[in-house]
């Protein structure tokens, strides 16, 4: 993923794709929501180019206020995430975004703490998804890939 980060004509090339590809495939999207870490740059760049708000979901400890959270299992153990429960409006429609899905346990997590914080998850969007890992079969949500390996 760094490499089409570091160079400045595929990362631009990159969020045109992402934000054509949400206005044509994911209308009415009220609040992009991306996870630690990658998940960060694309959501921020992806939120600001649709003129939408920003929340981030992050790791445990690290978010001020109020929080509510969600543990998941990894392929090499367990960890949790964090979300702020003043980000969401009730029955806001969410774009989860990460950079990739592979075996599915984090974007599951982020959606149903979304869904825990009262917001609508209206679909998730990866750059790239590793298809024999199969992680989309643990989401009840649609899922948006970019591309597929």
């Amino acid at each position: 993923m760094f490499p089409l980060l570091q160079d400045p004509t595929v990362f631009q090339e990159l969020k045109e794709v992402l934000v054509e590809y949400v206005k044509l495939n994911i209308p009415n999207v009220d609040v992009i929501v991306g996870l630690e870490s990658r998940g960060f740059i694309f959501g921020a760049v992806l939120a600001a180019e649709l003129k939408l708000g920003f929340i981030p979901i992050r790791k445990p400890g690290k978010l001020p206020g109020e929080i509510s959270s969600q543990a998941f299992v990894l392929e090499y153990g367990t960890d949790t995430f964090e979300m702020q429960n003043c980000g969401l409006v009730k029955n806001q429609r969410v774009l989860l975004i990460d950079d990739l899905l592979a075996t599915g346990g984090s974007l599951s997590a982020a959606s149903q703490l979304v869904k825990k914080v009262g917001g609508e998850v209206a679909g998730c969007l990866v750059v790239m998804e590793l298809d024999d890992l199969e992680g989309r079969k643990k989401l009840d949500v649609p899922v948006h890939t970019i591309m597929h390996f």
